[in-house]
């Protein structure tokens, strides 16, 4: 009877374990992109900014138009094989 609580102890403390563990890493991958954020965005104003005047539109950026940017970026420092997987 002792063993079978030592168990079912064990089970709990190790699910709350694991619950917690995943809080956490999703918790620090949201901080991780909100402190991204700002840089991604400053370096395209950036750029915009050298090619000339441009407009608040212009200057406005999509998820989509991020992630085709930093693919462009990995391409350009890692290779094409980077991205083939």
């Amino acid at each position: 009877m002792i063993a079978i609580a030592h168990f079912a102890g064990l089970v709990l403390t190790t699910l709350f374990a694991a619950a917690a563990a995943v809080f956490l890493d999703w918790l620090l991958l949201r901080a991780m992109f909100q402190l991204m954020r700002p840089a991604a965005a400053n370096a395209q104003n950036s750029r915009l900014q050298k090619s000339g005047p441009t407009t608040d539109v212009a200057k406005r950026t999509t998820f989509g138009a991020e992630l085709a940017q930093g693919t462009r970026e990995l391409v350009r420092h890692l290779g094409p094989a980077a991205v083939r997987r």
